[in-house]
């Protein structure tokens, strides 16, 4: 399926800056099998490790402390972390003038719409975090919608991990029961990569989305323009819509739990269920639970979580998202990795008809 945004090129040095990105984290993959061996060879058991989180990275980091193979593992994970949200946004600053005049008019001519509400206030838990350790968070930058979206998302992510991210996105969607879903609330859009998942499974429905950061609703904007899409789209956060109640079919989110903190989630799980009409389902989707892992799996996701800038992924994983979603309303909830996989985990349930 096509997922137009806007053509691009990058001047010669961004372009290269990025692809060394991509090369790098691609080549420090075998790293990982060696720093595994010399766990095995140490003695470690997955079953073995303290339950204690805080207790297992100190063990673990015990154990590893003179695995070569690992620090030099922990070394390209931190310059990657720390790096590839500034190549990206220099890249974009070296081509900014070829850049601006194609994304200012892809703002301005088109069906979707952009609700901006000039008193909003952006949770606390939001504001001044550096999501993914990019500078400034997702505000950071006026153009930040389209540097996360296409050239780090597209170039950066997409090229180092295994699969399509973005049939990925299509993939969960085929988990909902019904497909005459009317009126469709994403919460948390983004730069707009699962709002064209739902688009494209859904081409009739209205698709309303919120997010609280203002950049990245302008970039979903533009991709909805680019493609003659009408999505109704508010800066507003997930967990407080403002919605009349009882008006939307379908509520669902991507892999954006894990950027809140449990009480959030909690909150954007009821609001969901207050926003949705009686029968109306809901599906999120974020990262695999703990508990659904062995102490070793879990360990390494939280591992690459603090250095990956993920403040509340520990608090999303340690989550029962079943449980979450029964103790907002949801009855008929399931919660589980779709076709056999702990990756991407998803909870669905639905508002009670009575």
């Amino acid at each position: 399926m096509a997922e137009t945004t806007v053509p691009f090129e990058l001047r010669q040095r961004g372009r290269a800056a990025m692809d060394f990105m991509v090369t790098l984290t691609a080549a420090s993959r075998p790293l990982a099998e060696r720093w595994g061996g010399d766990l095995k060879r140490a003695g470690v058991a997955p079953d073995k490790l303290p339950d204690d989180m805080d207790e297992r990275q100190r063990f673990m980091a015990a154990t590893l402390k003179d695995s070569r193979a690992f620090a030099m593992a922990g070394l390209v994970t931190e310059f990657a972390s720390t790096e590839h949200g500034r190549v990206a946004r220099d890249a974009f600053e070296e081509s900014r003038e070829l850049l601006e005049p194609k994304l200012e008019a892809l703002e301005a001519n088109g069906p979707a719409t952009l609700e901006i509400d000039p008193d909003f206030e952006p949770p606390a838990y939001y504001r001044d975090v550096w999501f993914h350790r990019t500078t400034g968070g997702w505000d950071g930058h006026e153009a930040m919608g389209f540097i996360h979206g296409e050239l780090i998302h597209r170039h950066y992510v997409a090229k180092n991990f295994g699969g399509d991210i973005f049939a990925q996105r299509r993939r969960v969607l085929q988990e909902l029961p019904r497909r005459d879903y009317k009126r469709i609330l994403e919460m948390g859009t983004s730069s707009g990569h699962y709002t064209m998942g739902i688009q494209q499974t859904f081409p009739d429905a209205e698709i309303v989305g919120v997010d609280p950061s203002l950049p990245m609703l302008r970039q979903a904007l533009r991709v909805a323009n680019a493609n003659g899409w009408a999505w109704k789209l508010h800066r507003r956060a997930g967990e407080d819509t403002g919605f009349e109640g009882e008006s939307f079919d379908l509520a669902t989110s991507y892999i954006i739990l894990h950027e809140m903190p449990a009480a959030a989630i909690e909150a954007l799980f009821r609001e969901a269920f207050r926003v949705l009409k009686p029968g109306g389902d809901m599906l999120m989707s974020d990262v695999t639970p703990f508990s659904r892992q062995d102490k070793l799996s879990a360990w390494r996701a939280d591992w690459l979580a603090k250095h990956g800038g993920e403040p509340y992924w520990r608090e999303a994983a340690s989550l029962d998202w079943a449980r979450v979603a029964r103790d907002a309303g949801f009855e008929a909830v399931e919660s589980y990795g779709i076709d056999g996989r702990p990756y991407p985990w998803i909870v669905k349930g639905t508002k009670p008809r009575g």
